[in-house]
């Protein structure tokens, strides 16, 4: 079996899980063919958690590898010249490149990413895309595979991507042995937008505050322009006007994210079935349910439940939280 060379570069302020990832996956087993090395700029590696680490590979080893990886790290500032350098080199001479969770801004600011897809954590990725214009960033996924440059998305997204490498160049038995071994999902559906915590819907200290906080008293209730509207003693064309400049989005937007957002909440807190979920959160039925998740999630109902609930015991479905108003 041919030798496979993971050089796995921990910058400095290395996120530890991040890390982890990668270095646990691609360690040296009976059944695959990888050989990994932790690489760093110096010797020693500061982490995120406030431990130091210490690498036994050096750029040497990253430009002679096969996949280079590097790891998230904070905060995220100016590379050294030579990194940026090492992973440009890298990309030209058609070396696989991987980042997990931020190390996609090392990868970005090296170049690497320049016209290609890629993704970050979710936390980060409007400073990503703000700063790297010429990366086209895709934000509810996983991770992107673009050949020979992979990113993932925040952190233990990191476990899927690296399985799915393995899933390429092993198969699929390969991957899941591991994937076993890691008690982890060799394969997860969706997206990180399932991941991004529900978004409270905001009211402020606005006119209109009112009228936000009594519509999410009524997801459940046939809620319209024209009810809102009444509410508020506005013309709906006023009411729109104002509407938009104190929340920034349209009054039916507003509504439909309160309404998904409430949803989700029953389906962590709750054992009510789909359709039962769809009602109560005025998203009618099952299927308008299931459309609006994958839309907004790129995943379904049941396997959101599946993901999040938490225990009912303490939870009972007569009396469910309400979103804060404020």
């Amino acid at each position: 079996m041919t030798v496979h060379r993971v050089a796995v570069l921990a910058l400095d302020g290395v996120t530890p899980l991040d890390l982890a990832i990668p270095t646990q996956i691609f360690t040296t087993r009976p059944e695959t063919s990888y050989e990994m090395t932790l690489c760093a700029l110096e010797t020693k590696v500061a982490t995120t958690a406030g431990f130091a680490l210490v690498a036994d590979g050096t750029l040497e080893q990253v430009r002679t590898a096969d996949t280079l990886i590097v790891p998230g790290f904070e905060p995220i500032l100016p590379l050294p010249d030579a990194v940026l350098d090492t992973l440009a080199e890298a990309r030209e001479r058609g070396k696989r490149v991987v980042s997990i969770c931020t190390g996609a801004f090392a990868l970005a600011a090296a170049g690497v990413l320049d016209g290609l897809r890629a993704t970050t954590h979710w936390k980060h990725i409007d400073e990503f895309e703000r700063s790297f214009p010429a990366v086209t960033v895709d934000r509810d996924v996983l991770y992107v595979d673009e050949g020979d440059v992979l990113t993932s998305a925040g952190v233990c997204c990191g476990i899927d991507l690296c399985l799915h490498i393995v899933r390429r160049d092993l198969g699929a038995e390969a991957a899941s042995q591991i994937a076993r071994g890691l008690v982890a999902a060799p394969h997860r559906d969706g997206g990180q937008a399932q991941y991004v915590p529900a978004p409270v819907a905001v009211t402020g200290e606005a006119s209109l505050s009112g009228t936000r906080g009594w519509a999410l008293h009524r997801l459940g209730e046939p809620l319209t322009l024209r009810v809102l509207a009444q509410h508020a003693g506005l013309s709906q064309r006023t009411f729109m006007r104002r509407f938009a400049e104190e929340t920034g989005t349209t009054p039916l937007q507003w509504l439909l994210n309160a309404r998904l957002g409430r949803a989700r909440e029953l389906l962590e807190t709750t054992d009510r079935s789909v359709e039962q979920v769809a009602r109560d959160s005025g998203l009618g039925t099952a299927a308008n349910l299931r459309l609006h998740f994958r839309r907004a999630l790129d995943t379904t109902p049941t396997s959101y439940r599946r993901t999040f609930a938490r225990s009912t015991s303490h939870s009972p479905a007569c009396s469910p939280a309400v979103p804060r108003a404020d």
